[in-house]
């Protein structure tokens, strides 16, 4: 397999709070490296979900101030029965 050079910001995801179970068997407190390249090992359908704001922090975009932080954003799957919360945030200087 090719290596992939990075493009834009490095994103980060880290498992704030699972309902349930996670089907991808990941844990509170996990974190994965995230970016249009890389899925972290997420569900297709978690991936699936949060992709356009991993790729809007990882190239360098911003939230509506109202927002709060222009830094990071939660996302939730779509399992409600087993949901994952996740904060992916961008990571600057690296």
């Amino acid at each position: 397999m090719a290596e992939i050079k990075r493009i834009g910001f490095k994103v980060i995801g880290t498992v704030k709070e699972i309902k349930g179970s996670c089907s991808a068997g990941h844990s509170v407190g996990d974190q994965v490296e995230l970016s249009m390249h890389k899925t972290g090992s997420l569900c297709g359908a978690f991936y699936h979900g949060i992709f356009p704001y991993v790729v809007m922090l990882q190239m360098g975009g911003s939230f509506p101030k109202e927002w709060g932080d222009q830094e990071s954003i939660e996302m939730v799957c779509m399992d409600t029965y087993n949901a994952v919360k996740i904060e992916l945030k961008r990571v600057k200087g690296e």
